[in-house]
């Protein structure tokens, strides 16, 4: 069978964008071939900053001849229904027809179409020259005297390029001729820019991959990231160091170099005095290098850095790393500035002092007057929701409503926060939700709706209301205006600078998470306030100005912020009612409507999907959840409570029961069949109606008692007695009995088991 060979060769791809062009590309084609009657055994995609490649394997020579049949008119129909069918047939006369006999419906026209397979290098020639004019860069250039004519083509950097060859690998390969604005394909590639300029003629991929090689070119991606990574490991180890890694980084820096050449620079020790993470980001974000530490010196850096050169210098790269350096230098003198610029005086502190009073902050203290000029600024968080002054008000007043159930729900830190402080970031995290169960939630204290806290003036609620003041401080720093991923990292670091507790200071940082489905959760009470009072001011505000998430568009991240809210409060087991946190969050938007209903619903999605993605049942989560169900954390013990029962022997015949009395339940009503107010005991006739109704009056109690108490395993184990009074109900009495009001009776009693179950779930809901 034979192969295709394609190469794309143009100036410098953007690193970013390689990957994905590459995988388009095979895409692209693959799917054209396919739909032209091809077919191909595999296919895989590489690319360099200057190329991208595809090696098509077991490719058929030629497509298949196609026969087809359409059938037409009777030949008895009017002239005009006869040329119809000539013109869809593609016929020049009815003669070419041939006709058919069909006993009902008599004689009529049929065309017999024969379209003749094509040579693949036809197809290819055809198809190859449409992607690359619509190749989907997200963005393309024009170039050369060509650029000025209406169509020209268009390429994400000039193309300079084409080798296209196809054939066994028992003969030699064609080149498969096209031409595109001037580009023609051929047999001819170039290797390294500056090691191996000069023209290479390659025939398939095994010698077109060992002609690049030789001329200093590694085709593969993965493996260019291998060798840096190995490299860059052994140059550090070889000179007492740990390369910290960086994925993101490696992907990039592999799609910077064909050659890759890894070496080594430094700066000057006095540059550790900046917090790690900005020299990581500097270094990073302008000369794409690692940075290092030292062996077992934890998370301190080292003076040197590691770089990835595109060529082999003749001095072994002592300039290029000299060069990477002086840059790498300049860069840090920059953040050294705004490090230490961060931690003095603002030159406009004389204006800040209304806004100072407002919020009481310690103009003495740097961080206090970022927050002051923050609020002084009206630097705007949306047009519609107010400034960054008026959020941080919002989100000082909810952490505070917030804090006394938050630190009572999170019981072992309450004690702590006022003997032992220091203890409180170190705290361990609760067991989380365990992947593939709902499990090990049982401790949690009662829900606490708005109306019932009487917030405290204890120390926790203290720390709360300063550390929302200083949460967003951060963002008038220079060091945050120059690396905005640093948010939150810095405010936790400038806290600390000026002798914060440990939890406002942690509080900066982890108010934002979690930021995604693997970032942690925070645990530190005042943290887990803040945060929580953070993404609900965040949702309300959105939801009160009709700014929600639609399809798959959510530029505000707002499922995100739900997300997180569903976790924070399930994996810290705190009891919350969201509809009195709704109120009061919708409440201090001025004209906005309040929403609760519709983002109490929103929230029920997202946990669905958190529990899903757990590993519980879909239509147990259905099953618990009501449009009401405003405690999140009840409906995750709702739903643990509901599959135990359900993995035993007693609640699948109990499920099986309970729908059959429902069904029978649900068919009677639509009939409009008489069903009474409530059960007679007088109209008893057997002995198993006697000993469901004794059995419902004692599960409905216990249920009912337990469900009070919280305790949802009691109130399906209540539940869990009515197996066997149910299955001898339906072995052996009638339910549609001849006598009306006995008929009644029985349904009535269906209808207590229904009211019973639907306690604590809605079992129609329930699969099996």
């Amino acid at each position: 069978m034979p192969d295709l060979l394609l190469e794309l060769r143009s100036e410098e791809i953007p690193a970013r964008m390689q990957r994905k062009a590459a995988g388009d590309l095979r895409k692209m084609l693959t799917d054209g071939l396919v739909e032209a009657g091809l077919t191909y055994e595999a296919a895989r995609e590489y690319w360099t900053p200057r190329r991208l490649a595809l090696d098509i394997r077991g490719l058929t020579a030629r497509s298949k001849d196609i026969r087809e049949e359409i059938k037409g008119p009777s030949t008895t129909a009017p002239e005009q229904a006869v040329q119809g069918f000539l013109r869809k047939a593609g016929l020049s006369s009815i003669a070419d027809a041939h006709v058919h006999s069909d006993p009902k419906k008599g004689d009529f026209y049929v065309a017999h179409i024969v379209k003749p397979g094509r040579a693949a290098e036809e197809i290819i020639a055809e198809l190859v020259p449409g992607i690359i004019r619509n190749f989907p860069w997200p963005k393309s250039m024009r170039w050369g005297p060509a650029s000025a004519k209406p169509g020209s083509l268009r390429w994400v950097r000039p193309l300079q390029s084409i080798v296209c060859t196809f054939g066994p690998e028992t003969e030699e390969p064609v080149v498969v001729d096209f031409e595109i604005d001037g580009v023609r394909s051929g047999n001819v590639t170039y290797g390294h820019r500056f090691h191996a300029p000069g023209p290479i003629t390659v025939r398939r991929f095994d010698d077109y991959v060992a002609k690049l090689e030789a001329a200093k070119v590694v085709l593969d991606a993965d493996r260019r990231k291998e060798i840096i990574l190995a490299d860059a490991r052994n140059t550090a180890f070889a000179n007492g160091l740990d390369l910290v890694e960086d994925e993101g980084l490696l992907e990039e820096v592999s799609g910077l170099v064909e050659w890759p050449v890894v070496l080594m620079g430094e700066f000057e020790q006095d540059f550790l005095t900046i917090p790690g993470e900005v020299i990581r980001l500097t270094i990073r974000a302008n000369q794409k290098c690692f940075v290092t530490r030292p062996q077992g010196a934890g998370e301190n850096l080292s003076n040197r850095f590691i770089l990835v050169a595109n060529i082999e210098a003749t001095d072994d790269g002592k300039e290029i790393a000299y060069g990477n350096g002086k840059v790498v230098r300049a860069r840090l003198s920059d953040a050294l500035y705004f490090w230490k610029t961060d931690q003095g005086d603002l030159p406009d502190l004389d204006q800040l002092k209304e806004s100072a009073e407002k919020f009481g902050l310690d103009l003495k203290k740097p961080l206090d007057q970022r927050m002051a000029r923050l609020d002084h600024l009206n630097v705007t968080f949306h047009a519609k929701l107010g400034t960054q002054g008026a959020r941080v008000e919002r989100i000082k007043q909810l952490a505070q409503e917030l804090a006394p159930t938050v630190a009572k729900s999170i019981s072992p830190l309450a004690g702590e926060m006022a003997g032992r402080p220091e203890r409180v970031a170190a705290r361990e995290a609760p067991t989380p939700v365990a992947r593939g169960s709902v499990g090990a939630l049982r401790e949690a204290t009662p829900s606490v709706a708005f109306g019932d806290i009487s917030p405290s003036r204890g120390e926790i609620t203290a720390l709360v209301a300063r550390a929302a003041v200083l949460a967003k401080a951060d963002l008038q720093t220079e060091v945050v205006g120059e690396f905005p991923e640093l948010q939150g990292a810095m405010g936790r670091k400038y806290a600390l600078l000026q002798s914060e507790h440990p939890s406002v200071a942690a509080a900066a940082e982890e108010h934002y998470k979690p930021q995604g489905p693997s970032d942690r959760v925070p645990t530190d009470p005042v943290s887990v306030a803040v945060a929580l009072a953070d993404k609900l001011d965040t949702l309300t505000g959105f939801w009160a100005i009709d700014e929600k998430p639609t399809g798959s568009k959510d530029p505000f991240a707002l499922r995100r912020a739900a997300l997180g809210v569903v976790r924070i409060l399930i994996e810290n087991r705190i009891r919350l009612a969201l509809t009195s946190v709704f109120a009061k969050a919708f409440a201090s938007f001025k004209g906005g409507a309040d929403q609760s209903s519709d983002l109490l619903a929103f929230f029920h999605d997202r946990l669905k999907v958190y529990l899903r993605d757990q590993g519980a049942r879909y239509d147990l989560i259905d099953a618990v959840i009501t449009p009401q169900s405003d405690d999140l954390l009840q409906i995750v013990r709702r739903v643990e409570a509901l599959g135990s029962l359900l993995d035993t022997e007693d609640g699948k015949n109990l499920l099986a029961g309970t729908k059959r009395a429902a069904n029978i339940l649900a068919a009677e009503e639509k009939k409009k069949t008489l069903i009474a107010e409530t059960v007679e005991p007088a109209l008893f006739r057997e002995d198993a109606e006697k000993k469901l109704y004794a059995a419902v009056n004692q599960a409905e109690k216990e249920a009912g008692q337990a469900i009070q108490n919280e305790d949802f395993s009691a109130a399906m184990l209540a539940l869990s007695v009515l197996r066997e009074p149910v299955d001898s109900l339906f072995g052996g009495v009638l339910v549609n009995d001849e006598d009306q009001a006995v008929r009644a009776n029985r349904l009535a009693l269906l209808a207590r088991i229904r009211a019973a179950t639907d306690q604590v779930a809605d079992f129609s809901k329930i699969v099996g």
